[in-house]
């Protein structure tokens, strides 16, 4: 499976429906984001070869599945956009021609898919062919009279002379979407070298539609279920088949960039799909995040789990000294008066190898999630300064260096291209949707439950119902309902796993700023409906604690 996710970073999406020039179109159409992808890689000083393979692995798959939610559309206004001359192309004309397009390719695809006459086929790409031709509604300089420009201006906005300089009307339809974001879900799957292609595509994608609709770019491993699948449905998107590269790059030695032109495309229609019901539905807690991974070099992955939140406190350091002064709160996690967030910000999760016969518990890399609440100055802060991390090298090759004091130091790349070599340090490992969540690094109980492991039966029993009480306390923080079941243990619940006792005292500012030890316990929740991770719980949880592990997905040789 292939999925990219597209932010819109302004929180609206500005484009023109193609048959429409009043109408915004929503939701972006998958040909949309096929041209913004072949205009990322054309734009480079020089196109990588290795990525428009990928665009023609990427046109070749079947139509995508969308994940868009409701959008507001926004009242559009009227602009005069002054031209260098008198050509004018008529709205009316344009929009005629729209929409001749658009239904000269549904008869296509419906003749090919009955199985119709090359004649009858032929007859209607020439057909296409001439509404196509748009260099004939534009007219030569001097021959459209001044006039007929002039009925584009605003009544009053200048006087007809021959001296005048028209200009044309133009209007700019938005949409506000419920979700920022919208996904592209393709049910095939490409190889590495073509995954790493795309996921460079994407980074440098910085604009969908109208060049201020903004936006960021990723590849994600675990999408959301989708709203619009191509089928038998009433929704008309424009998507791309096989050529699609060939005929944009035909398209673009006739316009060169200036002229009138047409988007070469495949019309596909889509049905909506109804949201699943609230009992069906996959619950998302505030955890869930975007992942930047980074894997140890094989040499380095001798620390245990019990070293989980040294190493998250060295990867945070790191961090902090290469990002730019003031360092936002959804980065730092403080506020600018030092008190800590109240808002979820980035944290930094090592992993362990853990969950299989075999597994020792070993960090084999880390992580540093950003949540999908996470606003746009942080999380742009976040990623720049990992940027000037990676730019301080003095070679490109040279691993990061992580500095553990007198412990000596951790060497490590980041995973480029959305598939890490090690099963453990797979996103998707740790974002699966399953009822039951165990952990994989102790959780730090948010309040103290009392004696655990002494004194009375009656007041140790007492002490562990509290301790229940703070992990369903724990979930409830993160936006996840009461589990249905909870079991808590000082012993590993997962292979691999370190026992709590064995991790140093983890502690945090207290009331007067006096350090309280907060207690370390290993559990297993259960819930009624299926949670999508990642899921970290408890007081640690920005510094490797309270790490979760879904028990649902089967597990793995692999480390």
């Amino acid at each position: 499976m292939l999925a990219i996710e597209v932010n819109f970073l302004t929180g609206r999406f500005v484009a023109t429906a193609h048959h429409d020039r009043t109408s915004p179109e929503w939701p972006p159409h998958p040909a949309r984001l096929f041209s913004a992808l072949v205009a990322t890689w054309a734009d480079a000083d020089n196109p990588d070869p290795t990525e428009r393979q990928a665009i023609e692995w990427l046109e070749a798959q079947q139509p995508p599945a969308i994940r868009a939610s409701e959008a507001t559309t926004r009242t559009p206004a009227t602009h005069f956009v002054p031209v260098n001359d008198a050509r004018v192309i008529s709205g009316s004309s344009y929009d005629k021609r729209a929409r001749n397009v658009e239904e000269l390719l549904l008869q296509i695809n419906e003749a090919r898919f009955r199985g119709e006459t090359r004649r009858r086929i032929g007859s209607l790409n020439t057909q296409l062919r001439k509404q196509r031709d748009v260099s004939q509604m534009v007219s030569k300089v001097g021959v459209t009279s001044v006039r007929s420009a002039v009925d584009l201006m605003p009544p009053g906005w200048i006087s007809i002379s021959d001296h005048v300089r028209t200009g044309q009307a133009r209007i700019y339809p938005s949409v506000t979407p419920v979700e920022p974001r919208t996904t592209y879900i393709w049910n095939s799957e490409p190889t590495d070298e073509t995954r790493e292609a795309i996921d460079r595509l994407c980074a440098r994608l910085t604009r969908l539609g109208h060049s201020s609709s903004l936006v960021s770019c990723r590849m994600i491993e675990n999408p959301p279920s989708p709203t619009h699948m191509p089928g038998e449905g009433t929704s008309v998107l424009r998507s791309v088949r096989s050529g699609q590269l060939a005929a944009l790059e035909q398209e673009y030695r006739k316009h060169q960039g200036s002229k009138p032109r047409t988007l070469p495309f495949t019309p596909v229609r889509y049905l909506e799909v109804k949201q699943l019901k609230d009992e069906e539905s996959v619950l998302e807690p505030d955890t869930s995040a975007e992942w930047v991974v980074f894997e140890f070099l094989p040499r380095y992955r001798k620390f245990p789990s019990t070293r989980a939140v040294e190493i998250a406190k060295a990867l945070r350091g790191a961090v902090l000294r290469h990002a730019a002064d003031p360092i936002p709160e959804g980065v730092s996690g403080h506020r600018t008066d030092g008190r800590p967030s109240t808002h979820p910000h980035a944290a930094f999760l090592p992993l362990p190898w853990v969950g299989h016969d075999h597994s020792d518990g070993r960090l084999m890399g880390a992580a540093i999630a950003l949540p999908r609440s996470l606003d746009t100055v942080s999380r742009r802060a976040l990623l720049r300064a990992i940027g000037r991390w990676e730019s301080s090298r003095s070679s490109g090759q040279e691993p990061l260096v992580l500095t553990l004091g007198r412990e000596g130091i951790v060497k490590m790349n980041r995973v480029i291209g959305g598939t890490a070599s090690l099963v453990t340090l797979r996103p998707g490992l740790w974002r699966g949707s399953s009822h039951r969540w165990v952990s994989a690094t102790p959780i730090a109980l948010p309040t103290h439950p009392g004696r655990l492991g002494s004194g009375t039966a009656a007041a140790r029993s007492k002490a562990w119902v509290r301790a229940e009480q703070g992990i369903v306390d724990s979930c409830r923080h993160i936006g996840l309902p009461q589990p249905a079941d909870v079991v808590v243990s000082f012993s590993p619940l997962l292979p691999g796993s370190r026992p709590a006792p064995d991790y140093p005292a983890f502690r945090q500012p207290g009331r007067g700023g006096k350090p309280v030890a907060r207690k370390l316990v290993h559990a297993a929740v259960t819930f009624d409906r299926p949670v999508a991770g990642p899921v970290v719980l408890g007081a640690g949880r920005y510094l490797g604690l309270g790490l979760m592990r879904p028990t649902k997905k089967p597990e793995s040789n692999d480390a």
